[in-house]
């Protein structure tokens, strides 16, 4: 763990507004970390799977001092890049590595998701799983200890398919529903019409009600109907590429607002490569017609900066992910957003003009031990506003305090 004084040199190479960093971990060296949870007193990062971890649990406590308690390796040749929580209950994914592990090699083992009891939150006792032909699972939403609604390859199908899952006995999930893009089924005779070269399948879901929001890569957003998990059907679809970058990696619903923040992932270390990614604010209040009404600002680096622009800082620059709002922990304000941009670090933004939406704060770290720039990866907020971020790559965990205003 990284000493207080090391913690303030961090802060001070930081660059920040409205924003401070309150504590650091390291993750005894497998800072590759990707999506993360707090729950109570515990944070659970879920890691890419370039080093030898699935997961890291820590206590945060004292947020300024976060403690290791626990890491669990991931299979060879699999990942486990999320963490789902709810109840008792912990659910991480398994997928085929689309990347290279260090290390690599082994037995192939099955992908899919797996099941732990977390009676005691430091001590996962494996319960279930559910095995999915092909590629796994790639993301998951369960917050109910119902349903998780997941981003899965699935026999027959040459792209991923959105799969309900009923996890209610943990230890004997099994399928309830699914729902795929026109074109990637074994039957389909049509789909969607995309440009040449495009490459749509799902993403992420998340739902709120008998709504699911779909994220479909290169397909843009599409809002489909669970009131019938076992068939579930498309309203409509909305997407912008091209002209503008895709893969669609993240849906948001803000219910309260009738708007979806549509988050596009970087995936090149080139901002040519990678086209116009953005974030963009969607206007669903008549969901059969979504519209784009703006984009969040697009980060610039601050006075004094080595570069111009973070297109000229080496590695990814762009969105990721957003802070996405779970009913039963952290924290939900429809009006303030948190958003990683990978080399531009954290980008805070207030939202109540969603025609223009404005950055009120931001957190970039200093560039990790062999890396050329940061790549904040992921983001978690607490109900405190204490904002948990992973890096992609080598950064570990940080702990980051939004001392900006709160709009409501």
């Amino acid at each position: 763990m990284q000493t207080t004084t090391s913690v303030a040199e961090m802060n001070a190479a930081s660059q920040r507004w409205n924003t401070r960093l309150v504590g650091y971990h390291d993750l005894n060296g497998h800072g590759d970390g990707m999506q993360l949870l707090k729950v109570g007193q515990y944070v659970y990062v879920a890691h890419l799977g370039e080093h030898d971890m699935a997961l890291s649990i820590l206590d945060c406590t004292d947020p300024s001092a976060p403690r290791l308690l626990r890491q669990l390796p991931h299979p060879p040749n699999t990942h486990s890049h999320k963490v789902q929580i709810a109840g008792n209950v912990l659910i991480q994914n398994r997928e085929r590595p689309y990347f290279a592990q260090k290390g690599g090699g082994g037995a192939r083992h099955e992908a899919g998701i797996v099941t732990y009891d977390i009676s005691d939150p430091t001590d996962p006792r494996p319960l279930g799983r559910y095995d999915v032909e092909g590629k796994g699972v790639h993301r998951m939403w369960c917050v109910d200890g119902r349903y998780a609604h997941v981003s899965s390859s699935w026999p027959g199908y040459h792209e991923n398919v959105y799969l309900i899952l009923d996890v209610s006995d943990p230890a004997h999930p099994e399928k309830v529903g699914l729902w795929h893009i026109p074109g990637t089924g074994p039957d389909d005779a049509e789909g969607w019409d995309l440009a040449p070269g495009l490459h749509a399948y799902v993403h992420g879901v998340i739902p709120e009600g008998d709504r699911a929001y779909v994220s479909c890569v290169d397909g843009g957003v599409a809002i489909v109907d669970i009131s019938d998990l076992a068939h579930p059907r498309t309203i409509s679809r909305i997407n912008w590429m091209p002209p503008f970058g895709g893969y669609a990696h993240t849906a948001l619903p803000l219910p309260g607002r009738g708007l979806v923040i549509g988050v596009c992932e970087s995936v090149k270390d080139t901002c040519e490569e990678d086209g116009d990614k953005r974030i963009w604010v969607i206007d669903v209040r008549h969901e059969r017609q979504p519209v784009t009404i703006s984009t969040f600002p697009r980060p610039v680096p601050p006075p004094g900066s080595p570069w111009p622009d973070y297109c000229q800082r080496p590695q990814r620059f762009g969105p990721h992910n957003v802070h996405e709002h779970r009913p039963h922990y952290g924290y939900r304000n429809e009006y303030l957003l948190f958003a990683t941009y990978y080399n531009a670090g954290l980008r805070v933004v207030d939202l109540r003009n969603p025609f223009r939406p404005e950055e009120v704060g931001y957190f970039v770290p200093p560039a990790p031990p062999g890396q050329a720039a940061p790549q904040t990866n992921d983001v978690y907020v607490d109900e405190d506003r204490l904002i948990y971020l992973t890096d992609r790559h080598n950064g570990g965990l940080y702990v980051v305090e939004y001392e900006g205003p709160e709009p409501r």
